[in-house]
């Protein structure tokens, strides 16, 4: 986790400390790097009328306000061997943290997960499904009373070609390197499928069950290499207990094996590139923040290009 220098903590309108916050200070010392305090206020639609009402400049007293909530949150952490920066900006949240992390060059973005008002929030979208699919950094989503510290931290990686592999050893990285500072047992999961096995398996394509075994045995010892490959450089294989190879769709493989060791953190990246630039589909990260209690630290893919720009 030294590879962290400039992080930042999106507070969210948040007025209390939290695990998340706790997290961002502890982990900004250690790593003797800078932690900045971000908050978004709303845009007005009507500015003028607001200010004529009210008979003096509202913006500013909402921003003097929010600036006195961060200096607040901060108080009780400012003992942690670090200086903390605040900031306090106007407008779109998602939109205004990524613009700073692309402005700032922070290398990291840490928030308290907030879940969503209702089902029309969760199916259009929340500031936390915004950041895990268009943050150009690093964005680690901190469930609200996470164990402290984590007890279980998964690494789900997908080694499966030379870009991915990049992925799966950053994700590694970070996750053998934050269970050793959380003294946490690290578990390691990879989903592997046959595509077109259903299609196989119906009998249309005059394929007999020995052979379709044969070429299961062939793909899965595949994918047992290549992750092997990569966990070599760690200490582990897959023969290791805490490694589970896990025949099924990304998704729910990850989802079970989460569950099962009761993970606190999931380690884990955004997946598959489809052409259009910026454009990543990240719907399994997404999915593990609203099926588990586990919380996320996404990473997205080497090149990526966030649709949101600095201005």
């Amino acid at each position: 986790m030294k590879r962290f220098k400039n992080i930042l903590y999106f507070a969210d309108g948040a007025t209390v400390g939290c695990s998340a916050l706790e997290r961002a200070v502890r982990l900004a010392a250690a790593n003797e790097a800078r932690l900045t305090v971000l908050d978004v206020l709303p845009e007005h639609d009507s500015k003028l009328e607001m200010g004529n009402r009210w008979g003096g400049d509202l913006e500013a007293i909402e921003r003097e306000n929010c600036e006195a909530e961060l200096e607040d949150l901060i108080a009780g952490f400012q003992d942690a061997g670090s200086e903390i920066a605040k900031r306090v900006v106007r407008g779109i949240p998602f939109v205004e943290v990524i613009r700073a992390v692309i402005k700032n060059h922070y290398d990291l973005v840490i928030k308290a997960a907030r879940p969503p008002d209702s089902f029309v929030k969760r199916v259009l979208g929340s500031t936390d499904l915004h950041l895990l699919r268009k943050c150009p950094c690093p964005i680690w989503i901190d469930r609200p009373g996470a164990t402290m510290p984590y007890r279980t931290v998964l690494a789900a990686v997908d080694p499966s070609d030379e870009e991915q592999d990049d992925s799966a050893r950053l994700i590694l990285d970070l996750a053998t390197s934050l269970a050793d500072r959380e003294g946490a047992e690290l578990a390691v999961v990879h989903a592997w499928r046959l595509s077109g096995e259903s299609v196989l398996r119906s009998g249309r394509a005059k394929i007999s069950n020995a052979e379709l075994e044969l070429l299961l045995d062939e793909v899965r010892k595949q994918h047992t290499d290549r992750l092997d490959g990569i966990l070599t450089d760690y200490g582990i294989s897959t023969n290791d207990a805490r490694v589970h190879l896990v025949k099924g769709e990304p998704a729910p493989s990850i989802r079970t094996v989460s569950n099962e060791l009761d993970a606190d953190l999931v380690v884990m990246g955004t997946l598959g590139r489809t052409g259009i630039p910026g454009f990543f589909i990240g719907n399994t990260a997404e999915e593990i923040l609203h099926t588990t209690h586990a919380s996320v630290l996404a990473i997205k893919p080497t090149g990526f290009d966030s649709p949101v720009k600095s201005e």
